[in-house]
């Protein structure tokens, strides 16, 4: 059986490029995304009653990488990146169909000049992502306590301490009145080291780029240190 999905939104986010996006979306608290609805989707009524509930369950495509179709099994970070497992035991993009399930915090609505969007808090969704469903996030229903973790059994420790250059300082001071949250959100981001798996635990003199907003964020990891560099204009 064949049938089609439409696409309800497009997300607006800082991440720009796959790399250095956090695996779950909270890991990266100060992150700030929206949801912009599209037609027919884009009418206040889609929404009435939402802004009772604080989260949101979002289905969304792997736009960038359903292209390569899918694998059997795939090397999860969380075992880093050594052992197989098969891909429905993971949350990896590599899928037979290439959809993701995010929850999100609603910060709330807005609308100008014939545009409906939601405001959300942090995400882990790259900037023009498509959303094909929007649910309520239900506490009693959605939130297991007991339930087991297999290999991820809780949130990762950042591994890495971020520091910033002289140059890097001035740069944030520069950028401060535009991105006031970016030096928040360059730490938590680097923190938790976007580098391969197999990188990690071994010497690199490799000086690392990653996009966030219209940004160029380089930076060195010596663990566990993280030192950004420069954050320059793309």
């Amino acid at each position: 059986m064949k049938f089609e999905i439409d696409t309800l939104g497009i997300i607006h986010s800082p991440y720009k490029e796959k790399f250095a996006i956090p695996r779950q979306p909270g890991l990266v608290k100060s992150i700030r995304a929206r949801l912009e609805l599209l037609p027919p989707y884009d009418q206040p009524d889609v929404l009435r009653g939402i802004e009772q509930f604080s989260h949101l369950w979002l289905s969304f495509v792997f736009h960038q990488t359903m292209g390569q179709g899918w694998h059997p099994t795939v090397r999860p970070p969380r075992l880093g990146g050594n052992e197989r497992v098969g891909v429905f035991a993971t949350r990896s993009t590599f899928r037979p169909n290439p959809l993701g399930l995010s929850v999100v915090e609603l910060h709330g609505i807005g609308r100008e000049r014939g545009k409906l969007w939601l405001e959300l808090g942090a995400v882990d969704l790259l900037d023009g992502t498509p959303i094909v469903d929007i649910k309520p996030y239900i506490p009693y229903a959605d939130s297991l306590p007991e339930a087991r973790g297999g290999f991820a059994p809780e949130a990762p420790t950042p591994p890495l301490a971020v520091s910033f250059s002289a140059e890097a300082e001035q740069q944030l001071a520069r950028l401060a009145s535009r991105h006031p949250e970016l030096r928040q959100l360059v730490s938590e981001v680097l923190a938790q080291d976007p580098r391969p798996a197999y990188k990690k635990g071994k010497p690199d003199e490799k000086l690392y780029g990653v996009r966030l907003f219209d940004l160029n964020v380089r930076f060195q990891i010596q663990e566990p240190h993280c030192l950004v560099s420069a954050i320059d204009p793309v």
